[in-house]
């Protein structure tokens, strides 16, 4: 296992350099002028120009990804364009609330999209599975912006029981995450369902059950762990779109978290804090690919790593 670790870890570095060279040259095809935003729209073309040498657009494409290949090998992620702060510290004050409304939205939709797949699939075409069914493509056809705006007028403006904008007490998550995980808790019930349809149909469900063992039993112990691999393969990547993909629901609801400072940035062309983002997205895919491996061997002991 650690030999695994240590390979998939060193895996890393080219994966990283092929991706950061991919966000430098996308951030720099970005239409907008970077110094001008800096500067201000009533600079002139001098003050402009000065700005332009300070933040070092000036000096040709290769030079400007060499300084920050440089930079970025010492941890060194730059300075804001907007803020004129370090980006580390950007987005080290956004980085807990995304990852906080992450964690809330995956486990809601976790536990509900466990649980009415696994029902749909033991109640397979009767009245239970039709209506799990019928909310989990309501889920996953239902935009996340129309359905933060219905929760928040519903919610929020109707009935003022919970609060649109902040990230300070468990109420200001509620409303974001069920808007974040309503798509991940209806992939996961459809996900779900299809893998206990194909477990449930194996001689070893049937031997267990000949034997007399309670459905209940049968269900946990046999069909649950067995279809756990591809549950847990499609949770680590939805894991990985919340943590990337909350853009959305961040604008909708104010949220201060990473997507809002992601949205903030491209808007004032602010170069270190966007190859920061997406570098620092790409990372969070690799790990949670890297857990999700791991967690094939505590489900399945016979899955062997080298």
């Amino acid at each position: 296992m650690l030999t695994f670790l240590l390979k998939r870890l060193f895996g890393l570095l080219p994966t990283l350099f092929i991706v950061s060279v991919l966000v430098f040259l996308f951030v720099h095809l970005l239409p907008g002028d970077p110094a001008r935003l800096a500067a201000g729209q009533d600079a002139d073309a001098q003050t402009v120009a000065l700005v332009r040498t300070e933040l070092g657009l000036d000096q040709p494409l290769p030079n400007q990804f060499v300084r920050y290949f440089v930079h970025l090998a010492q941890g060194d992620f730059g300075t804001s364009i907007r803020t004129r702060r370090p980006v580390s510290v950007e987005i080290a004050e956004r980085f807990m609330p995304t990852l906080l409304l992450t964690l809330t939205s995956m486990a809601w939709a976790v536990a509900f999209g466990l649980g009415i797949g696994i029902v749909s699939a033991v109640y397979r075409n009767e009245w239970p599975d039709r209506l799990g069914m019928t909310l989990a493509v309501s889920g996953i056809s239902f935009p996340a912006f129309a359905l933060g705006i219905l929760l928040m007028q519903i919610f929020s403006v109707e009935l003022g029981w919970l609060p649109t904008v902040g990230a300070e007490t468990w109420r200001h998550y509620v409303l974001p995450s069920l808007t974040l995980g309503a798509a991940v808790a209806a992939v996961m019930a459809r996900f779900t369902r299809a893998a206990f349809i194909e477990v449930i149909g194996e001689d070893y469900v049937r031997t267990a059950r000949a034997k007399g063992l309670k459905e209940r039993r049968v269900i946990a112990k046999h069909c649950l762990r067995n279809a756990l691999i591809p549950i847990v393969t499609m949770m680590g990547l939805q894991f990985g779109f919340l943590l990337g993909g909350s853009i959305v629901v961040e604008a909708v609801f104010n949220w201060p978290g990473m997507g809002r400072l992601l949205v903030d940035a491209v808007n004032q062309r602010d170069y270190p804090v966007i190859q920061a983002l997406v570098l620092l997205f790409s990372l969070e895919f690799i790990l949670i690919n890297l857990v999700v491996d791991v967690l094939y061997g505590l489900i399945n002991p016979t899955i062997r790593y080298r």
